[in-house]
């Protein structure tokens, strides 16, 4: 048995990491009667994973070993930002792009920053950063586009801390993206109900 200390099923299991939605917003924030439908972030190959990356220099992404996030990172936000656009309770039909939702808004978005950071010289950091786009359907139209980037320190040793900051900057990314969603949507909705039909009709 000593023999097979380095076989894998002798390794420790990879931990697993889970972060959470938001679930405090503003009172203010306005109701909407749309549907709106959230698709899965596209993201470079360095972060479409479920590994927790760290960037170690401006042209260097490694993962943290015996760890992985609960699973691949785009869709693990796109169910975060289901779950937050819930929480709100300013919205009842919201769901993924596959669902078959007939949806009034589509939201499409980039993950472009998903890391830590320990870069020599710089205190150690998380950063997080999202290109959002809500599009109006059927027309598919792009009615107003945001860029929403959070970076958190690190407090301590440990992954436990790492984590903390993923999910602290996650959180400041989907309050900013939902606030913004509702009330952009919001806006158009009533634009458009207050739009004159255009359409003429020819009398026969």
């Amino acid at each position: 048995l000593s023999g097979c200390v380095d076989l894998p099923f002798n390794r420790p299991p990879t931990q697993l990491f889970v972060l959470s939605p938001k679930s405090t917003f503003d009172t203010t924030l306005p109701g909407v009667s749309w549907q709106l439908s959230v698709d899965v972030p596209i993201a470079e190959a360095g972060i479409n994973t479920s590994r927790i990356a760290v960037r170690r220099s401006a042209v260097r992404l490694n993962y943290f070993e015996g760890v992985n996030w609960s699973g691949i990172a785009p869709r693990m936000i796109q169910t975060l930002l289901i779950e937050s656009f819930e929480n709100t309770g300013r919205i009842i039909g919201v769901g993924r792009q596959n669902i078959g939702l007939r949806a009034d808004y589509s939201l499409i978005s980039e993950l472009r920053e998903f890391q830590a950071e320990s870069v020599a010289g710089k205190p150690p950091q998380v950063r997080v950063r999202l290109n959002a786009k809500l599009i109006r359907l059927p027309q598919r139209v792009i009615i107003a586009g945001t860029n929403r980037e959070s970076v958190v320190s690190i407090q301590g040793e440990g992954i436990d801390n790492i984590v903390n900051a993923f999910d602290n900057a996650l959180g400041d990314v989907l309050k900013t993206i939902v606030t913004w969603s509702l009330k952009a949507g919001k806006q158009d909705h009533a634009k458009r109900s207050l739009r004159p039909d255009r359409a003429i009709r020819r009398r026969p």
